[in-house]
């Protein structure tokens, strides 16, 4: 008798199609992303070079390297915050109405639009912290914009680790703390990592924070001598260059959308290799 008897379609004949549509599913997620570069490259190719990049003077440098200083002071401000934030969540609060009700804020600010995170940037850090529109203003707006996300991913990185990990700690007379610090956090921190290198990502490409509290836009800019100058960010920059100055070629302005979508896919391509290479290392 075959062992094939009884089932309506073939098992195989089944995975094929399975398979078949999970290859379509990834084909329609990817061309869009694959065809949005390409039209980047096809109409900035000309403008892409070395001097683009690295002039002081009518470059991207003094863009690139607002950008990195900002996007490096948001991760020190939401990284202790949401990771904390999570492991009070995860490791400390009784479920309850008041846990869910903050979960439930938590879900419901990350999908808050980020024009709202910018004004309460502009009327809380530049007005009313009188910091005025500086690198601090914009890592603290950016830093709330991000939070949400920082909290969930860490959070759900902190439940995965198995319970039998904490109850044999706790059971060796290791205290709460200890348990957390040296069991449960160092086994939860790809997850971490990950969610908080994909938040800046997020973060490295947002326009509508920095343009009311940190960002503004010369050609020939030095680097911020603090956190309190104002910084050239490139999504700010490539906002002016497209509707502000029409004398600027075309191909410039795809040359530097092209060079911010580079910036935001290699960290969330550093988000994955460090996902990896911590992850070999766990249990």
């Amino acid at each position: 008798m075959s062992s094939e008897r009884g089932y309506l379609v073939d098992p195989r004949v089944t995975e094929k199609v399975a398979f078949a549509l999970l290859w379509v599913a990834m084909v329609v997620v990817m061309l869009p992303m694959a065809g949005i570069i390409g039209y980047m490259l096809y109409r900035g190719a000309s403008s892409l070079n070395w001097e683009l990049i690295s002039a002081a003077d009518g470059g991207l440098y003094p863009a690139i390297i607002g950008t990195t200083f900002l996007v490096l002071l948001t991760a020190l401000v939401a990284a202790p915050i949401g990771v904390g934030a999570a492991i009070y969540l995860s490791e400390y609060a009784r479920p309850g109405p008041l846990v869910r009700l903050v979960r439930l804020a938590i879900i419901n600010l990350a999908g808050v639009p980020s024009v709202v995170y910018g004004l309460f940037g502009l009327a809380a850090f530049v007005i009313l912290v009188g910091w005025g529109r500086s690198l601090l203003a914009g890592a603290c707006t950016l830093a709330l914009l991000v939070l949400p996300l920082v909290i969930s991913t860490a959070e759900e990185a902190l439940r995965q680790i198995p319970k039998g990990l904490r109850e044999g700690s706790l059971a060796l007379g290791a205290s709460k703390w200890q348990t957390i610090r040296r069991v449960v956090l160092p086994n939860a921190l790809p997850g971490i990592i990950t969610g908080l290198i994909l938040s800046i990502a997020r973060a490295a490409g947002e326009t509508a924070p920095i343009l009311f509290t940190v960002a503004y836009f010369r050609l020939s800019d030095p680097i911020p001598n603090s956190i309190f100058d104002p910084i050239v960010a490139m999504p700010y920059q490539l906002f002016v260059m497209a509707t502000e100055m029409p004398e600027i070629p075309d191909e410039t302005k795809w040359a530097t959308a092209f060079v911010l979508v580079a910036l935001v896919l290699g960290l969330n391509i550093v988000a994955t290799i460090v996902r990896t290479t911590l992850r070999r290392r766990r249990w």
